[in-house]
């Protein structure tokens, strides 16, 4: 293999993987003491950009991978309500675990 021709190649596919993870954010989202599992989804918001939602996993966990850094609104869906609140997304992978509660009819969401 020509070492010409690969390296270019290679410095593309790096550079693209180092922006496809410019922003990642996970966490874990509970109710009280106990994970809401499957039941809850994840919106971002960064600026203009709006990312499709995901769903947590069995364990209540959840992984989005943005494409910027900087300010970003998430929206937790859960019980057939939504809250909003604010993160930073960073060029390193941010951890954001969640507290879900209904109050007063009224979800909230919060760092936990």
């Amino acid at each position: 293999m020509n070492l010409r021709r690969t390296a270019p190649l290679v410095a593309t596919l790096l550079s693209a993987w180092s922006f496809a993870a410019a922003g990642e954010i996970y966490g874990k989202i509970v109710e009280g003491s106990a994970s809401v599992g499957e039941a809850a989804s994840l919106e971002m918001k960064c600026g203009e950009k709006s990312y499709p939602a995901v769903k947590t996993d069995k364990t209540g966990s959840y992984r989005i991978v943005l494409n910027e850094t900087g300010k970003c609104t998430m929206t937790v869906r859960y019980k057939q309500q939504s809250a909003s609140l604010d993160v930073a997304s960073y060029e390193d992978a941010v951890q954001v675990d969640l507290s879900v509660e209904l109050k007063d009819g009224k979800l909230a969401v919060r760092r936990k």
